[in-house]
């Protein structure tokens, strides 16, 4: 199930970029299989079956359910929220500025606002969050798992060098700018998190298209 996990982002990650007329390097075939060295639990998943996904979604992109947009990229128009947040890291604990945003039950985050591909994807399902004191930084909340205490919570990031790994956090300890902002999302990721989160896109998709009406 963990290769699987991280083989869907490396597709989303792929949709987006060959398909998002903002992004002018298009990754290759062999950029795609090298993203995904290792993922199959230390090994390579077949070099065929990565070619063939490749050409897939080059030949066809796939779209959202009930999404009136022309990509992906289109998830990050109207987010529930966004904005500035540090992040502390999984295994190197050191604090590093990001910009998130909070759509579709998921929590995604860029190393600049300009980029067309997110860093990291968290997504929200069974995840709780609390505030949390940290004395190196101020306005801190934390998401983990009441479920598995212990456990790495299920996220997907993009290394340097273009690879797609799972997460290392047990918990993501974030730093808010302000007490405000802190309490703002806090208040927008509870409303947020929910334990069915496809169906919960769907019905936000629907209550978007609706609006526009």
């Amino acid at each position: 199930s963990d290769t699987c996990y991280v083989l869907s982002f490396a597709i989303i990650m792929l949709n987006t970029s060959l398909h998002n007329h903002n992004v002018r390097d298009k990754p290759t075939v062999e950029r795609f299989i090298s993203m995904n060295r290792g993922i199959n639990e230390g090994g390579d998943l077949p070099e065929e079956l990565l070619r063939n996904l490749y050409e897939s979604i080059k030949n066809e992109p796939f779209k959202i359910p009930e999404d009136d947009g022309n990509d992906l990229t289109h998830t990050f128009f109207n987010p529930d929220r966004e904005g500035w947040l540090l992040k502390l890291g999984g295994r190197v604990k050191t604090w590093k500025r990001r910009w998130f945003i909070l759509t579709d039950n998921c929590l995604y985050y860029f190393e600049y606002t300009t980029d067309k591909e997110p860093r990291g994807i968290i997504p929200l399902e069974n995840l709780s969050i609390r505030e949390v004191e940290d004395p190196r930084k101020p306005n801190c909340f934390e998401l983990y798992n009441p479920s598995h205490k212990g456990q790495v919570i299920k996220a997907c990031k993009t290394e340097a060098d273009g690879r797609v790994v799972e997460g290392n956090h047990v918990v993501y300890r974030i730093s808010a700018p302000t007490p405000e902002e802190k309490e703002e999302w806090i208040k927008s990721i509870k409303a947020s998190i929910s334990r069915d989160p496809f169906y919960d896109m769907l019905a936000t998709r629907k209550r978007r298209i609706a609006n526009k009406k």
